[in-house]
């Protein structure tokens, strides 16, 4: 499998990787503007564009553009995260030239449809909702929020239902001629897919568009800081943040290992301590994530009320034992987990285009699968317990508590049990 990239003249990319034995690709566009790219006035239109995307173009319907996928066997969606959007579908090998244009078309021919602007922005008003009526969802975004407070970072990808209520066409046009240049695409595709006829298909629809100039992008500094909400629920939800590296900080996979080995599986640290030993919880994760210029890890658990406080203090506890005792047998485990996910992930061609993209995004080209591993393998134990004493001891944290959790510890109890 070798991976092949081109930049049309105006900066659009195309990233591919033709995958063997394979009948079908997986091809997407990966457009630079996500959460983190929305003003304050914009929240949520982001994700209003994607959901847009497939309310009909000037050439076809909305049920047009499902029947131009779906009659031939594939599918079609999107999604939009903090620092990307993403359009993309799956079909046979014949059918990329198909897809390609798809997926063109709702980019550069949107109609956006005022009657369909007021029918999806229901739709996304029912989503909000039902976010808000999920705990072990909503209180991630909460703890965004205080990781990252008052900053384009720590907003919610869905956006405020006030603003969403409020959005335009113009509004969403406006969205669109800040960050939808060619600059800001890359096209990238995996499986049965032929690079060169890539290329061609891109030209023909992505190469008349005129450059448009790079949005700078607000960076992020880490805060920290605490969001209680007490409501009579069956259990109370704890969520944990501490600073991390970004992706661009080879610490990163240091950082990763770490929270696998804390909390990643059955024979983590928290899973074996929390759940199999205590019995104080159901869920008990621990997991790495990272943008361009921060990162965080996580843990997460739901417990009831009264056992809160048991757990948390528990929690802070293994995270600083890590720091002291962490075993050579314990981070070959979670090396080992991270090799296997990574690789065991690529085998499907969907999760290789989005790798692809990323890589794109972040580096402007594609390392190695040989050179991530050797990265991952680099990491010491010592350096797992260095990583693992600054991220217990002293760098900053975000906590955020939901549901019958008006005995629950205080971040600032939190933080004296780690400096203890």
């Amino acid at each position: 499998m070798t991976v092949q990239q081109h930049t049309l003249a105006n900066g659009f990319r195309i990233v591919s990787e033709h995958m063997p034995g394979l009948e079908s690709a997986a091809i997407g566009i990966w457009v630079t503007a996500g959460g983190r790219h929305e003003r304050l006035e914009q929240n949520g239109i982001a994700h209003f564009l994607e959901h847009m995307a497939f309310k009909g173009t000037k050439s076809r319907s909305a049920l047009e553009i499902a029947e131009a996928i779906e009659d031939v066997g594939g599918y079609i969606n999107a999604y939009t995260s903090r620092e990307v959007t993403a359009y993309y579908a799956r079909v046979l090998k014949d059918d990329v030239p198909l897809a390609v244009d798809v997926i063109g078309d709702i980019l550069l021919n949107p109609v956006f449809d005022t009657r369909e602007i007021e029918v999806e922005r229901g739709v996304i008003l029912q989503e909000i909702g039902q976010s808000l009526d999920t705990p072990d969802d909503v209180i991630f975004d909460w703890l965004q929020e205080e990781c990252y407070r008052d900053q384009a970072l720590g907003r919610t990808i869905l956006g405020p239902a006030e603003r969403v209520s409020s959005f335009s066409r113009e509004d969403l046009e406006g969205f669109v001629g800040e960050h939808y240049g060619p600059g800001q695409m890359i096209l990238a595709a995996a499986g049965a897919v032929d690079h060169d006829v890539l290329v061609r298909l891109a030209e023909q629809m992505f190469g008349h568009l005129e450059p448009k100039a790079a949005h700078t992008e607000e960076g992020a500094t880490f805060t920290g800081g605490e969001m209680r909400k007490i409501k009579d629920l069956e259990q109370a939800h704890f969520a944990l943040a501490i600073e991390g590296p970004g992706y661009r900080d080879q610490s990163m996979y240091t950082e990763q290992i770490y929270a696998s080995a804390l909390g990643g599986g059955m024979s983590s640290r928290l899973f074996q301590e929390v759940r199999e030993k205590r019995g104080l919880c159901y869920t008990i994760f621990s997991q790495a994530g990272s943008y361009s210029d921060t990162g965080s890890m996580t843990i997460y658990a739901g417990t009831s009320g009264d056992q809160l406080a048991e757990l948390a203090g528990i929690t802070i506890d293994e995270m600083k034992r890590a720091a002291d005792d962490m075993t050579d047998a314990e981070v070959e485990r979670a090396r080992a987990q991270m090799k296997a996910g990574m690789l065991m992930g690529l085998e499907s061609p969907s999760n290789r285009a989005e790798r692809l993209a990323r890589l794109v995004q972040i580096w402007d080209r594609v390392p190695t699968l040989e050179n991530t591993v050797a990265r991952i393998d680099a990491v010491t134990t010592r350096q797992v317990r260095e990583l693992a004493e600054t991220m217990a001891v002293s760098a900053p944290a975000a906590l955020a508590l939901y549901g019958p959790v008006d005995k629950a510890p205080s971040l600032a109890r939190l933080q004296e049990r780690r400096a203890a």
